[in-house]
């Protein structure tokens, strides 16, 4: 039988740069001999991308936030079931672009569901499967500098600076809470510089 892969999610508002650090940190990990599976959210099975489409697309009002939250849980519920748990119990290490814990500080936070609210719904969702580490990525113009490369055309990256506010906050109460899981990674500087400290952050997790 194959020991467990470990599970590990990079999170964080838009523009911190979290697509360039996934395959960053996926590289690392593979450079150390880990077999490392890449995936992300909405998304990463095909009953999830089809969500993806639902969810990210349309009018900024096209969802309510109590109907975001349950596409966003559903789409997770078939990505766990058909890719991040078997990855898992291959072996191989998960290494996703968001999860669960952006719809705590998207649709909970900064969309005023709550966070347990949130936290409840997603338990039903994925079970006990939540990540044995969260990286959030705090850039603080993040959000502007995503705004001046045009990187948020979709209907929840484009919200208000007040609306991503809320989220930065969000985020920082849910690694309060989980010091043990969740951990804050400074974003600034070089993409080098944040790499090692993504690493840094699961040290104890390497073989």
């Amino acid at each position: 039988m194959s020991t467990r892969g470990r599970f590990v999610t990079l999170e964080g508002g838009e523009g911190a740069g979290k697509s360039t650090q996934v395959r960053a940190l996926a590289d690392a990990l593979k450079r150390r001999g880990i077999d490392v599976a890449v995936t992300r959210e909405p998304g990463g099975s095909s009953g999830a991308e089809a969500i993806r489409e639902l969810l990210l697309g349309g009018d900024e009002d096209r969802w309510g936030a109590r109907a975001e939250v349950l596409l966003f849980a559903a789409a997770r519920a078939d990505h766990l079931d058909k890719t991040i748990r078997p990855a898992l119990e291959s072996g191989r290490w998960v290494l996703s672009d968001r999860f669960a814990d952006s719809s705590l500080a998207y649709q909970g936070g900064a969309g005023g569901l709550g966070i347990e609210a949130v936290r409840a719904i997603n338990v039903f969702a994925i079970g006990d499967c939540f990540p044995d580490r969260t990286l959030v990525l705090v850039l603080d113009d993040g959000h502007d500098r995503a705004l001046e490369r045009d990187d948020v055309s979709d209907r929840i990256g484009g919200r208000s600076r007040d609306y991503h506010h809320k989220v930065a906050l969000a985020f920082q109460l849910i690694a309060a809470e989980e010091p043990e899981r969740v951990k804050l990674i400074d974003a600034s500087g070089s993409p080098e510089q944040v790499t090692q400290r993504l690493l840094d952050a699961i040290q104890d997790l390497l073989p």
